[in-house]
């Protein structure tokens, strides 16, 4: 835990979809932090002793150490919240809850299947679509009648399944998700929280996130 007056320290991976979506809550809430860029396979020791987790996104502030993603944006939307993200229906909490749990677990074993013996991508490929045709069916321009939290919280997994293979992503009848993820992915919000940084190193310069004009 910090003890000194500096800004919150952020550990992050640019293309991390939970490190992504902590660094869109904060960067709307205008809520300044230390960027530090961390490679997740040589990670850093000053990042192991402070994330009991040992994954990004991980937050280091005066008062304490937060190590889930959503804590994190939740964090960040406490402080200020100007587009009113957290002002929704009870249900987002839950539909956040699906998409970070059986979604996600149906996402990896697609992406990633040579990790998770005896399953088969082609099923979990369905199953993520599942899930998706069940929002295609239920959302507007947004998730609710408004951008929230949960659009924020779940569109980095959504990006992350598309980019498998986004010809079958594109293929399939869901206008208004795609039109959703086209939307984020051309957004100012998107592209203020993708610039690449080098890994961070312990002399380096403070990298205030985010930046001001």
């Amino acid at each position: 835990m910090r003890t000194d007056a500096d800004i919150p320290i952020l550990y992050s991976f640019r293309r991390c979809p939970y490190a992504m979506r902590a660094r869109l809550a904060i960067a709307s809430a205008g809520q300044n932090v230390e960027l530090r860029e961390i490679s997740l396979k040589t990670k850093h020791d000053a990042f192991l002793k402070v994330s009991s987790s040992g994954t990004v996104p991980c937050l280091v502030t005066d008062q304490s150490v937060l190590d889930e993603s959503l804590d994190i944006m939740i964090w960040a939307l406490n402080c200020r919240d100007p587009q009113r993200w957290l002002d929704m229906p009870a249900a987002g909490w839950e539909l956040i809850t699906l998409f970070d749990g059986p979604f996600k677990d149906a996402l990896d074993r697609t992406k990633y299947a040579v990790r998770f013996e005896g399953s088969d991508p082609l099923v979990q490929r369905e199953i993520a679509h599942g899930f998706l045709t069940e929002l295609e069916a239920s959302m507007g321009e947004w998730i609710y009648d408004r951008l929230s939290i949960a659009d924020f919280a779940i569109l980095p997994f959504v990006r992350q399944f598309a980019n498998i293979d986004r010809a079958v992503f594109d293929a399939q009848p869901w206008p208004k998700v795609q039109a959703w993820l086209d939307r984020f992915l051309r957004s100012g919000a998107f592209v203020q929280i993708m610039d690449k940084h080098v890994f961070w190193g312990a002399e380096d310069a403070p990298i205030v996130f985010p930046k001001t004009v």
